[in-house]
């Protein structure tokens, strides 16, 4: 729950209203924690359809709230560990749709669903192809991703995405230091299973770098 809709809840309770819950909030609750499944405990050979079918969900919960950043923002998350788990030429499909609908909830929210939206976006610019096959670029990349460690300066996943893409670009002294302040970073709520293997994750780049 974001602090606006914390807020509005403590405010509803104190004055004795019960608290009115959108409908697409129960619905990306429950999206949430699918994806969460899916991505940390599901079997590899299984992973591809449940998340294809899963963007399904996502992208009829989008339909009917085109304006809800954080709507899109799961959308794009969604989309965007499809098109990672699909690879290949099969992932330019989810990948170009994960950067729209990204973009789209950044117009929205600024804040991009509290970095959110940045991270995913720069994960997709650094594993995307470069022109003309795709949108890949590492300049945009790292943009995105200075703007979510702005936004959320303590977050597992923007640390760690972010090393890994500084390891790829041959930095290693600056990816190590973020896969440091990814191992020592906050767990989110919800979703601390999946941050949990980026801390393990951070935890073996560390390793690695360090040798």
């Amino acid at each position: 729950m974001s602090r606006r809709h914390l807020l509005a809840t403590v405010l509803c309770l104190g004055l004795g209203i019960a608290p009115v819950v959108q409908a697409w909030e129960n619905e990306i609750f429950s999206l949430r924690n699918r994806w969460e499944n899916i991505t940390t405990a599901m079997d590899e050979t299984r992973r591809a359809d449940a998340l294809s079918s899963l963007a399904g969900e996502a992208g009829a919960l989008a339909e009917a709230n085109p304006d809800t950043s954080e709507v899109l923002v799961w959308q794009g998350i969604i989309l965007a560990s499809l098109a990672r788990e699909v690879g290949g030429l099969d992932a330019l499909g989810p990948a170009k749709d994960a950067r729209r609908v990204l973009e789209r909830a950044i117009e929205i929210d600024p804040q991009g669903y509290h970095g959110s939206a940045y991270v995913t976006l720069g994960a997709l610019y650094d594993r995307a192809p470069g022109w003309p096959v795709a949108f890949g670029d590492d300049d945009t990349a790292e943009r995105m991703f200075q703007r979510a460690l702005e936004i959320r300066p303590e977050g597992i996943d923007v640390h760690y995405y972010y090393a890994a893409f500084l390891a790829d670009e041959g930095r290693d002294a600056e990816a190590l230091e973020h896969a440091r302040r990814a191992m020592e970073g906050q767990a989110r709520e919800g979703r601390q299973a999946s941050d949990e293997v980026l801390r393990r994750q951070a935890k073996d780049m560390v390793e690695r770098l360090e040798d």
